[in-house]
């Protein structure tokens, strides 16, 4: 067996593909022929019958090349499909991921291919984390500061941000906003719009000076607007109202609103 080993970055994916070509080992599952060979991340277990290490340096240039000659075989969406399931993080997708691609250079276009046991992985990894991207959109909560930027912290299971942020800016475009990723130690910084500036990327080199608290999202009491704390009881006060217990129904809540994400909103805390 030949292990490919990369840096766990997208780029590194697509240089292994690029070297896999080059050096004329693709899996066999890809069409390359009888080469039973794996592409692991730094870090992973190898195999215990291994008998031939590849280690991949990535390269901007043949990344850009081997997505290139993708955007050439693929549609669009079926482009999105492999960046969105990237942004699932699961060191599982690795390998399907890997002959999925090369599989797109031996045989042509096979998103639409769902028998394909790679083409199914990464679809439906893709369905996960646009999933997740909605229920980020639906269970933000913004707290307002003193200074009048309203701040959401989040732990997403996948790292959706990337995905959310438009939907953001288009919709509170006319006031200042930060929403963090507590779990990946970055968020998104939009100054609103009448700055002429676009949403940033943030990160923080001391987080724990941050004047928020990580675990529940909750800003400083001295730097929470004071009107903001008024408008959090009345939310709770609301949504408590609307509560009819006869027809309450946990395990359907719990299904609409997975408990992991509770600990960010107000309504329940």
């Amino acid at each position: 067996m030949t292990v490919y080993t990369f840096d766990g970055t997208m780029d590194g994916l697509l240089t292994a593909v690029f070297d896999a070509f080059a050096l004329k080992e693709l899996p066999d599952e890809a069409g390359g022929g009888k080469t039973e060979m794996q592409l692991l991340a730094e870090g992973d277990a190898l195999p215990l019958f291994c008998e031939h290490i590849y280690k991949v340096h990535s390269d901007e240039e043949k990344a850009r090349r081997v997505w290139a000659g993708l955007e050439k075989r693929l549609s669009g969406e079926a482009m999105r499909l492999i960046s969105v399931s990237w942004l699932s993080e699961q060191r599982e997708l690795n390998q399907p991921l890997f002959r999925y691609i090369c599989k797109v250079f031996t045989k042509g276009d096979i998103a639409r291919n769902f028998a394909d046991p790679d083409v199914l992985a990464v679809t439906n990894t893709a369905r996960r984390v646009l999933h997740e991207q909605l229920r980020m959109k639906q269970f933000i909560r913004f707290q307002k500061a003193k200074d009048g930027t309203y701040l959401a912290v989040v732990a997403p299971d996948h790292n959706v941000l990337p995905l959310v942020t438009d939907h953001f800016q288009d919709r509170f475009n006319d006031q200042p906003w930060l929403i963090y990723d507590a779990k990946r130690h970055y968020g998104y910084y939009y100054p609103s719009e009448g700055t002429g500036c676009g949403v940033i990327r943030i990160t923080f080199e001391d987080e724990a000076a941050v004047p928020f608290d990580l675990a529940n999202g909750r800003l400083n009491d001295d730097v929470i607007s004071s009107d903001d704390q008024l408008l959090q009881n009345l939310w709770r006060t609301y949504f408590k109202a609307i509560c009819i217990r006869e027809r309450m129904n946990p395990r359907k809540q719990l299904n609409d609103m997975p408990r992991r994400y509770w600990k960010y909103m107000t309504e329940k805390n």
